[in-house]
């Protein structure tokens, strides 16, 4: 109820009246059933904008900490991240990635959407960067198609490290869904993992036009802190 309330009546509005969003390929999005949508990831704004735009709930992984607070700030954090709808995911310990992905796979296999950002962390510089393979996994577990996913604009809307957004028109391309059946009972073979990855990152790559970087864009951004 409250994701429903913060999409048509608290912050879409808003959303819509200050950035005029706009998208095309809702075709491409099943009307039930398990599908991971995979997107770039260029500003915290993807995440409010893709599911104001796309008419079925969409599940994001998140950080456990964002609903962990307490007093005021914290009810307020866990109120309104529960409302663009993230769960959360405890990432600390060994089995922390695997939790993660059970999660995931779990709520794939009741018919839902789940939103995935392949390369782990939001792009330093606007260019796509190389994926991790969490999200095959997903894929040879769950057996659910996956929906590339190009957001536009939200750097320019949320640009990182700015504590204001801007008016800036975005735009959600969404592709045609990539259909991994063929891999089926291949699961923990990395190279297979690596291939999958390999072309969900591709066809972002042409979605989006972005420069791609076979590189992870979390060592990049330990190498600029350095």
């Amino acid at each position: 109820m409250l994701y429903w309330v913060m999409k048509y009546v608290l912050l879409g509005p808003l959303l819509r009246v200050f950035f005029r969003p706009k998208v095309r390929g809702l075709e491409h999005i099943p009307a039930e059933g398990g599908v991971i949508l995979a997107s770039n990831h260029l500003s915290v704004a993807d995440s409010f904008f893709l599911p104001l735009m796309v008419p079925r709930r969409i599940t994001f992984p998140a950080k456990r900490e964002y609903f962990t607070g307490t007093g005021v700030k914290g009810t307020l954090k866990r109120w309104f991240f529960t409302g663009v709808g993230q769960v959360p995911i405890d990432r600390s310990g060994a089995s922390a990635a695997q939790a993660a992905l059970d999660t995931c796979v779990r709520l794939l296999r009741a018919g839902h959407i789940v939103g995935i950002y392949p390369e782990g962390t939001r792009s330093p510089d606007g260019r796509l960067y190389k994926g991790k393979t969490g999200i095959s996994r997903m894929v040879l577990e769950a057996g659910v198609p996956v929906i590339p996913v190009a957001m536009v604009g939200t750097d320019k809307a949320n640009p990182i490290g700015s504590k204001m957004w801007r008016p800036y028109p975005i735009q959600v391309h969404i592709g045609k869904p990539l259909e991994f059946s063929r891999y089926q009972g291949l699961g923990g073979d990395r190279f297979i993992e690596r291939s999958i990855t390999d072309e969900i990152m591709y066809a972002l790559m042409e979605l989006s036009g972005q420069e791609y970087v076979d590189v992870y864009a979390a060592k990049v951004k330990e190498a600029q802190a350095a």
